[in-house]
């Protein structure tokens, strides 16, 4: 019967992404039915002016969307677990914060401190990735000497306040236009990714959920607690290790090609633990993706009804998820 239900769950989560997917390559400054559509994909009848909207603007961003809501949910859910906090998100390691400080320091100090041709040649994305992967490293190395995951995370914490105000005041002496350009990154895009950089986005997500499948085992003894876990023979250090990697490989990609999108990853897993019932990373992580892909897709058919930025739509589907959590999660205190 739990087989049953758990089957049935992951069909209808399965036919919503399917859905939203369609309804999402149907929408924009162009309206496509949705019989052009599946005519399109099936090799039916479809204007071919439909088919070039359709394969050479709206595919890649569907699936930029589809990729960033996985990677981004699945993140939050390792955090959470390891954490053993509700409200921790796939950002609490400093990793969309060192993304954020790689590209302040690109885009607003390099014309400030006359940046060599090389450095301006790296990009938003280089520099998003960099950023990310030095503020990992460090959390990394304090990590080997702290056993404590809660000093982990307060270090994570404080790593992200003291970037914050390097990025402010580097946007106090930035130029106008240099500023204009950041703000517009932390407002976060799906439709920036290039068709080569989509091919480097869709590995590096796959290699983090294929690291995640890893995790499982591991988060599941987290569930019962950290020192119950090593009387079990988990290797907590390597765990964590393994998390860290998981999570930099899914947000850090995710963060360097669409900027810093915020609340699937925080809000998802909660709205997965509802509709799966069950704690169980088998079950959790599959239910996890599928519920952030749809998010996402939702997001994305919202981001362009209403003309706005991505990370507002997210903001506004996000917000109530997580005052729900805090008004009824009782753990959390």
């Amino acid at each position: 019967m739990h087989s049953l239900r758990h089957t049935i769950t992951f069909i209808a989560l399965t036919a919503a992404c399917l859905l939203f997917f369609i309804i999402d390559m149907g929408i924009g400054s162009v309206s496509i039915p949705i019989r052009h559509i599946i005519g399109a994909v099936t090799g039916g009848d479809c204007p071919e002016q439909t088919i070039q909207i359709l394969f050479g603007i709206r595919l890649t961003k569907a699936i930029v969307a589809i990729l960033a809501g996985g990677a981004l949910s699945v993140s939050g859910l390792q955090m959470q677990t390891l954490f053993r906090n509700p409200l921790a998100g796939p950002y609490v390691l400093g990793v969309s914060s060192g993304a954020s400080l790689g590209v302040a320091l690109f885009v607003l100090g390099a014309p400030v401190i006359g940046a060599s041709f090389w450095f301006m040649q790296l990009g938003i994305t280089g520099a998003a990735w960099i950023g990310s992967a030095l503020i990992l490293a460090a959390v990394t190395i304090a990590g080997q000497r702290i056993k404590d995951i809660m000093v982990i995370l307060i270090l994570g914490i404080m790593f992200s306040s003291g970037i914050s105000a390097v990025v402010q005041a580097l946007q106090y002496i930035s130029q106008e236009d240099a500023l204009k350009t950041f703000v517009v990154w932390t407002m976060g895009s799906l439709s920036d990714v290039t068709s080569n950089q989509l091919a480097i986005l869709s590995a590096s997500v796959a290699a983090g959920l294929i690291l995640s499948v890893f995790t499982i085992k591991p988060l599941n003894l987290l569930l019962i607690g950290e020192e119950y876990a090593k009387t079990m023979g988990l290797n907590l250090h390597k765990s964590r290790l393994l998390i860290f990697a998981a999570t930099t490989l899914l947000v850090g990609s995710v963060t360097a090609f669409c900027g810093p999108i915020g609340f699937v990853g925080l809000a998802m897993p909660h709205v997965a633990r509802m509709i799966i019932r069950d704690a169980d990373h088998r079950s959790l992580i599959p239910a996890t993706l599928l519920c952030g892909i749809a998010a996402m897709l939702i997001c994305d058919i919202f981001s362009k009804l209403m003309l706005m930025p991505i990370n507002v739509v997210t903001s506004l589907l996000g917000i109530p998820i997580v005052v729900w959590v805090v008004l009824h999660n009782k753990s959390i205190a």
